[in-house]
C-alpha cells in the first residue's frame, strides 16, 4: 500500500495539535497544587487532555491512508512544533544542540518520506 498524500498531511496535523496538548499540560502543571479542588478547576489541564485525544483521533485517521513505517515516524514532528511553541509561549531558551537535534528529525523524517 502506497502511502497517500492527505494521510501524510493528517499525522502531521496531529503532530501540531498534539504539540499544543503538551504545553496546556505544561501551563496546567504550573498551577497544580495538592488539593483535588486545583485539579478539578484546572481548565488548561483539561484542554490538554481534549487536544491529545483530539490529536489520537486525527492520527487515527491517518494511519489508514499508508504505511506504518512511513507515517509513525512523523509522530517525532511532536518535538519540533513543541520546541517552537514552546520558546513562543512559555518563553523557554533553545541552544545550537537543541535546533540540531530538531534539524535531525526534520532530515530523518524527510528521508523516511524519499524512501517510501
Amino acid at each position: 500500500m502506497a502511502t497517500q498524500l492527505w494521510a501524510i498531511g493528517l499525522v502531521t496535523f496531529a503532530t501540531f495539535i498534539g504539540a499544543f496538548g503538551a504545553l496546556f499540560f505544561k501551563l496546567g502543571a504550573d498551577r497544580l497544587h495538592r488539593h483535588i479542588k486545583t485539579i478539578i478547576t484546572n481548565w488548561r489541564l483539561f484542554i490538554g487532555i481534549a487536544l491529545y485525544g483530539i490529536s489520537a483521533i486525527i492520527f487515527l485517521v491517518g494511519l489508514k491512508g499508508g504505511e506504518l513505517s512511513v507515517l509513525y515516524p512523523l509522530a517525532s514532528l511532536t518535538y519540533a512544533w513543541t520546541c517552537i511553541l514552546s520558546v513562543r509561549y512559555l518563553k523557554e531558551k533553545m541552544n545550537q544542540w537543541k535546533w540540531l537535534g530538531i534539524a535531525l528529525i526534520l532530515v530523518g523524517v524527510s528521508l523516511i518520506g524519499i524512501g517510501a
